[in-house]
């Protein structure tokens, strides 16, 4: 079994693999402080870590990757491949300093390519809106960073103090009635919205209409359904790209 483990600055995502297939896949909340024996005792709990046969990693947090790298040596005693400079993804970067791409990115891009085609554009709702763009090439030609919807509204409840938190959910219109319903209208319509005039001018830009628009990340099936412009969801995509940058990395 491969283990695909996505490191965000929020949540980590971790993914079993049968081969190409996703059998099993698990989310928990990110602690930059975790040690190596932490991370075997959380991970135990969901993952026969004796039968592994390999991991592979992309980390937001870079305090985490030794902490990874120290648990497969000593527990796992499996390889692990950690998505960065000098790995080899099959997807030309052209980025002014390659470097500063997240690899979560990087594993977005590989695996829209394979699994929708290109061009295409990613939008992966995390701590940040990510939008990653591959070009007719087949390239990794940038993209666009945006405050994501959970910090968004961390901030507007922290600034506004008769504002409550409310659930993440659609409300049944837009114009509301109920201060919980205008602030859903908000969240949901307003991210809709931003991702539409976003995508709409990154595919004139790139001269790529009807290139497919792929929605990843814990908040994508809120959000797909009132976007004009998102076709497809899905929700492996980030670990299928962690999967096939592992098996283009073993000789």
């Amino acid at each position: 079994m491969l283990l695909a483990i996505d490191v965000g600055n929020t949540q980590t995502v971790f993914g079993l693999f049968e081969g190409d297939r996703l059998t099993e896949q698990f989310r928990v909340g990110t602690d930059p402080s975790h040690t190596s024996d932490e991370l075997a005792v959380m991970l135990r709990a969901f993952v026969d870590v004796e039968a592994l046969g390999g991991i592979v990693l992309c980390a937001s947090v870079p305090t985490l990757v030794r902490e990874y790298e120290s648990f497969a040596e000593r527990w796992a005693g499996t390889e692990l491949l950690v998505l960065g400079p000098g790995v080899s993804t099959g997807v030309p970067i052209r980025y002014d300093d390659p470097r500063e791409v997240g690899p979560d990115r990087i594993a977005n891009a590989v695996a829209v390519r394979e699994r929708h085609g290109a061009p295409a554009v990613v939008v992966d709702f995390g701590t940040s809106t990510n939008f990653d763009v591959v070009n007719a090439a087949g390239e990794f030609a940038g993209g666009v960073l945006a405050p994501g919807i959970e910090i968004s509204m961390d901030a507007l409840f922290a600034r506004a103090a008769r504002l409550p938190k409310v659930p993440f959910t659609a409300p049944e219109r837009v114009i509301s009635q109920t201060t919980t319903a205008a602030l859903q209208s908000g969240l949901v319509y307003g991210f809709a919205g931003q991702v539409d005039a976003i995508v709409s001018r990154i595919v004139a830009e790139l001269g790529a209409d009807g290139a497919p628009v792929v929605a990843t990340g814990g908040l994508a099936d809120l959000i797909a359904p009132h976007s004009s412009t998102i076709t497809a969801v899905d929700p492996e995509l980030t670990l299928q790209g962690l999967r096939i940058v592992w098996e283009r990395n073993q000789t």
